[in-house]
Formats: C-alpha cells, structure tokens, sequence
C-alpha cells in the first residue's frame, strides 16, 4: 500500500481541472491554488497514469516494518459464553480451525472470558481443542467492553496467536474491532472463506461491492490476524475424545477497571431465528402474487418449517428484516430450503448456499439459482405449489 503525492508547483489551473475531471468517484478537488485528495479515493491510479507526473504514487511498504511470524502461534477461536451460554458459532469456528491448523501445524486454542465457564470449557475439549484459555472471574459476568477488551489483549500478549477467529455475534461485533485496533493490525468481518497459507498468513474471503466480487483480503505485515464469521457458514466439528487442557489465567485488578456500571438486565424476548430453522421456504420478488404468499405459508406449514424471503420484500415492508435471507441479512444452513421467485444475486446465494438440499422453482431457466440448486423446477410457482401440497398431503413421506 502507498500514497498519492501531488506536485502542487507544477501545477497549473487548466491542468488542475483536467485531473480533477479524471478522478471517476470525484474525489479530487482544486481550491483556485492547490489540488487535494479526499478519503472517497479508491486509489485507481488513474489520475497517477493520465497526469504528466503532476499525481505520482509513492510505495512505501518497503518501509514498514515487518513481522517476525515464527513468534506467533496457533489458531485461536473466541468463545462467545454470554450469561454462560455457549453460541454455536464457537464450535462451528473450532472446526474451521481444524482445517486451518493443518496446513501450519499450529496448535488451536480457544479463550473464553466470562463467569463459572468450566463446564463449557470442557465441552470445547471434546471438539479437539489443545488448549482453552480461561478468564473467570464475576465481574465477567455481564458484558462489559473495557474488562473484555483488557483480558482478551492480555491472551494475545501472552500466547501470541498467528490468527484470530471471532463470530459475528452482537458480542464478536463488538469486541473484535476493538482487539485488532489495540494490536494495530487488520480485521476482516464477515468472512464466507477461510484459507490459510503455509507461511502463516490468513486469506479472509469476503463479498464486497455489493457482492459484485470476491476480495481476497491478507494481512501480511502484523499479527495477529483477526476475522469474524456467521453462524452457520462453517461446518461444526464431531466431538470426539478430548486430549487437551484448560489454562486458567490470572484476572488482576486493574483489569477488571470499567467506566460502566451494568444496573440491571432484561433479556428480550425470544423472537423467529431464521438462522435456526430446518425448513425454510423462502420467496423472492418473483412470488409476490397473493397466492403463491399463502401457500408459501401453507407449505411452510406441511413441512414444520418457516417462511423466510429477499432484501426487496423487507424493503417494501412486506416481511420483517428478521426473516431476510442474505448478505445483509441472516445466514442460514437448513436441511432444505425452497426458494420461489428468487433469481440467486450473489448477495441471497452467500446467506443460504451451503444448505443440505436446495429446491428451487423459477420460470426462467437462466437463473443463478440454478446454479447452486439441487433441484431445479422451471415453471410458475403460482401453477406448481397448489401441486406439492396436495402430494406432501396425500403422503407424508414425501
């Protein structure tokens, strides 16, 4: 990575205004007397290749400092133990870690942060975990940012773990962007691919643009490397017999300092998780017609399932954002899945492809869905659903 320098000498009004034309996110200025660069600049280059030396990039990685990596090792995954219950996302990441540590042959550890956690410490031994990092103590009880922050910073300043998975919980989200920014590396959210390489470094794989493209993100230069996942993009592991063991790390004082004082706490109601449905029908703008909506339900219904839809029938306030499928929305792994009316963007297909079995039910042939789809059916949902439902009534097995 580099910067733009601007010879501001050479420069003249007529050329000022060629090179503030040239910039396509109109991020360059001109003041009457100097040009600058504004932080809407996807550093293109174009205004580097098309200025006559005026704009110049200057490379200076050379210049950074680099890391010593044989001193960070291990795979670490941050238990999310919120009021002692384990999110599943932990073991989901524990697997990941697996494939990772294979590659390196680094060790996986896992921290965990919290109150009364040794039962669920020992519960993630039995996913092949070499060593659990404990910090208990009451004061971890609720979520606080600032204790959280200090006890996590002090495991990656004793441990010294090449990579750091969190999951992207409301506590993960929270917490991870903090952690990298106290280490001064990089963080990538929302990762759908995990590989590693064999010298250590992290490819964190993400949509980005909108889904438009795949980046390949990479943090070379500093350890550790830190990434957030969803629940349900990562395959759990089988627990098998555990060999590792429990570490319990020292909880000083002043680590446990928080301007925040926790007063009371109200758990919210237990509200639809599409996240953990087994049936899902989901319906997309190509099944807007009323009753392809009802037997959308109905069919739901037969198979003990939900009904879940695209970012455009939330926006038209035709489903709550909770039953969103998609980048933007919740990822979801169920045994089966029946899209209706749905084309498969990138964005829809990222939340929901790694289903068990996917059915889907478009008129155009052409669809991206079809892609992905396990069972393709061209044809109208509104003609083939009355259909299904009359078969899965008529015999259950189906």
């Amino acid at each position: 990575m580099g910067n733009l320098v601007i010879n501001q000498k050479a420069l003249t009004p007529e050329k000022a205004a060629n090179i503030v034309k040239l910039c396509p996110f109109s991020a360059i200025s001109y003041n009457g007397s100097e040009l600058s660069i504004s932080a809407a600049c996807k550093m293109c280059k174009i205004c580097v290749r098309k200025s006559e030396g005026i704009v110049e990039y200057i490379d200076d990685s050379h210049a950074r400092k680099s890391v010593d990596k044989s001193l960070w090792n291990g795979i670490c995954v941050f238990a999310d133990c919120t009021r002692n219950k384990l999110h599943r996302v932990t073991c989901e990441l524990i697997g990941k870690a697996h494939e990772l540590a294979k590659v390196t042959n680094h060790p996986v550890y896992v921290i965990m942060i919290g109150y009364q956690l040794d039962k669920n410490a020992r519960r993630l031994l039995r996913y092949g975990v070499d060593k659990v990092f404990v910090y208990d103590h009451p004061q971890f009880a609720d979520f606080r940012i600032e204790p959280f922050t200090a006890a996590f910073y002090d495991f990656i300043q004793k441990i010294k773990p090449s990579s750091v998975l969190v999951g992207a919980t409301d506590l993960g989200r929270q917490l991870a962007p903090r952690i990298a920014a106290r280490c001064r590396t990089g963080l990538t959210a929302d990762c759908t691919v995990l590989e590693m390489k064999e010298n250590t470094d992290l490819v964190q794989i993400r949509p980005a643009f909108g889904g438009n493209i795949m980046a390949q993100i990479i943090t070379p230069n500093t350890r550790p490397q830190f990434c957030t996942a969803r629940y349900k993009v990562f395959s759990e592991p089988v627990p098998t017999e555990p060999h590792g063991e429990i570490i319990r790390m020292d909880v000083p004082f002043e680590m446990l300092v928080s301007d925040i004082e926790i007063i009371s706490t109200t758990l919210k109601p237990t509200d639809i998780d599409i996240s953990e449905a087994k049936v899902i029908v989901a319906v997309g703008r190509g099944a807007l017609d009323d009753a392809v909506m009802e037997n959308a339900k109905e069919l739901a219904k037969l198979l003990g399932g939900i009904v879940a839809c695209t970012r455009p029938l939330v926006e038209n306030s035709i489903f709550d954002a909770k039953r969103q499928i998609g980048l933007s929305g919740r990822t979801v792994k169920p045994k089966l899945i029946i899209c209706l009316g749905i084309s498969g963007a990138v964005q829809f297909a990222a939340g929901m492809k790694s289903s068990e079995c996917i059915v889907a039910i478009n008129t155009d042939k052409n669809a991206p869905i079809f892609d992905i789809a396990h069972y393709c059916i061209v044809g109208d949902a509104a003609a083939i659903l009355p259909e299904l439902i009359t078969k899965i009534r008529e015999n259950r097995d189906v």
